[in-house]
């Protein structure tokens, strides 16, 4: 009788110490991230990608510190040894260069965005603007675009205007921006009266400005969002989760709402 109530206990504490381990690990697993996150993300993102770490910290700590910009002045201060956990940018043209560095790892490059490139002009159109044929004319003084060497809506704009043999008569009467925001910004205050951006800056509540017309899907590569972690990342496994986050359909809903769409797999 002692021998068999000896063989119970054992077992009750054997599954006893099962239950308690299992408790730990969902315990573990439930655990709130925190740590610093260093991201250097296109300017395009800003609002999206400013909800998405807010609704991440809904349930976390992490101190998110959030570098935007042109998406080539943001490659280059990586190559200059600037402190990075992520990289976004709004064409793979950037983010080729830093794996072909040596400063991102191919098979960690994720392509996760979607975006369109638009025409715009301030919301009262004085010049009349109809098309992008009109930038040629002599309605339109002054046409702001991204900076080519740096911006990638800057590349995929004169993509567009070539495509539409009028790059010559265009780049003669351009003002180049630093980031796709200030093309916004110029446009949307009347100091340009047209310029491309991305549909997403244009949908913005405060954007001010007139979409009249989207870019034909073949006059210019197609416009991709890809995001690494970096090798040298101090916090390489919270880049990692919060890169995987950033795939949710919970992150995802917040960036279509912003205008986005997703690339499918």
């Amino acid at each position: 009788m002692k021998k068999i109530f000896f063989i119970v206990l054992i077992a009750t504490m054997a599954l006893g110490l099962v239950a308690c381990g299992k408790d730990e690990k969902e315990s573990s697993d439930k655990k709130d991230e925190s740590g610093e996150l260093y991201i250097s993300a296109a300017a395009s993102l800003q609002d999206a990608l400013n909800e998405i770490t807010e609704n991440f910290n809904k349930d976390n700590k992490v101190d998110f510190k959030l570098n935007y910009g042109g998406s080539g002045a943001l490659q280059t201060q990586i190559e200059e040894g600037a402190n990075a956990d992520i990289f976004m940018s709004a064409s793979s043209k950037q983010m080729d260069a830093l794996i072909k560095g040596g400063f991102i790892d191919e098979n960690e490059k994720v392509n996760l965005l979607l975006n369109d490139v638009v025409l715009i002009t301030p919301k009262e159109n004085k010049s009349q603007v109809k098309s992008i044929d009109d930038l040629a004319t002599d309605k339109v003084k002054l046409v702001a675009l991204g900076d080519p060497q740096s911006v990638p809506v800057g590349q995929y704009s004169q993509e567009i205007l070539s495509f539409y043999k009028i790059a010559d008569k265009v780049n003669s009467k351009t003002s180049y921006a630093s980031d796709v925001r200030q093309v916004l910004n110029w446009v949307s205050t009347g100091e340009a009266d047209a310029g491309f951006v991305y549909k997403t800056d244009a949908m913005l509540k405060d954007a001010n400005v007139e979409i009249v017309e989207s870019a034909p899907k073949d006059s210019h590569k197609q416009v991709i969002y890809p995001v690494a972690p970096l090798k040298e990342s101090k916090n390489k496994e919270l880049a990692e989760k919060f890169i995987q986050y950033l795939k949710s359909e919970e992150a995802m809903k917040i960036f279509e709402k912003y205008g986005f769409g997703k690339v499918e797999a």
